[in-house]
């Protein structure tokens, strides 16, 4: 595709948040959460304006560029002309977490056979790994109303959501919301994995649950676990995997 560069277009700093967001895209991909062109990422575009970047509507995640993204209002209305698509219907769950959570830069949403299968799983994530710790010490649930296209449903998604950085989205889904992209994709990195160990673990024998104490303290934990770095930690060492495989998403 021949699209044309938009850094020269945009600010500096909306630049790097663009390719911040093509990489979480690209890194989505390469890990097998995408779900062919559905669901989406969305970042805060930092201003008074209330602009998102979001996803052409029809791009493979492995195809987003920096340039690709689309800037949005709201409303989920072209901001920045684009010669792509955008699925408003898409943008209601982002809209309304963005709306209510001004502390959200990034909120990111996945379709992937291991969080579907935990979401549709009375339970829910169970305390039976050092990862479900960190989702559990943060996590809350939605209940399925449909295909996520009314309006009325925005309150009750941030009601439940509440405070919280981890978002099951029952019969449906993994939600996660961070500062920043990095943080957002951290989150789901964890949360994922969680999922993907807890179905592995079910198809074995009787599972040994993690005693409630162990959740107690877990942000200073992390804190901890990432030498006070938080997601960036990881995210450069991310940023160079990506190089090494397909750096495209830098156009």
């Amino acid at each position: 595709m021949n699209i044309a560069s938009m850094k020269h277009v945009v600010s500096a700093e909306e630049w790097e948040l663009r390719l911040q967001l093509a990489a979480c895209y690209r890194l989505v991909a390469l890990y097998g959460w995408s779900d062919l062109v559905f669901t989406h990422i969305s970042a805060r575009v930092p201003g008074p304006e209330h602009h998102f970047l979001i996803n052409p509507y029809g791009l493979m995640f492995d195809e987003i560029t920096a340039s690709s993204l689309v800037k949005v209002d709201q409303d989920c209305n072209k901001v920045i002309d684009s010669p792509f698509p955008v699925n408003p219907a898409g943008f209601t769950i982002h809209s309304s977490i963005h709306d209510a959570r001004p502390d959200v830069g990034c909120v990111l949403h996945t379709h992937s056979r291991a969080g579907v299968a935990v979401s549709a799983q009375k339970c829910g994530v169970l305390p039976i790994s050092q990862q479900s710790t960190f989702v559990l010490a943060s996590l809350a649930y939605h209940d399925y109303e449909g295909v996520a296209l009314r309006d009325d449903e925005k309150p009750r998604l941030v009601a439940d959501l509440g405070r919280k950085t981890f978002f099951m989205l029952r019969n449906h889904g993994l939600l996660t919301v961070g500062k920043s992209i990095p943080e957002a994709f951290l989150s789901m990195y964890t949360f994922e994995n969680a999922c993907r160990i807890q179905i592995d673990a079910q198809a074995g024998g009787e599972l040994v649950h993690i005693d409630p104490a162990v959740l107690q303290g877990l942000s200073e934990v992390m804190k901890t676990v990432t030498a006070g770095q938080g997601a960036g930690i990881a995210w450069p060492a991310l940023l160079r995997k990506l190089d090494r495989t397909d750096p495209s998403f830098r156009n």
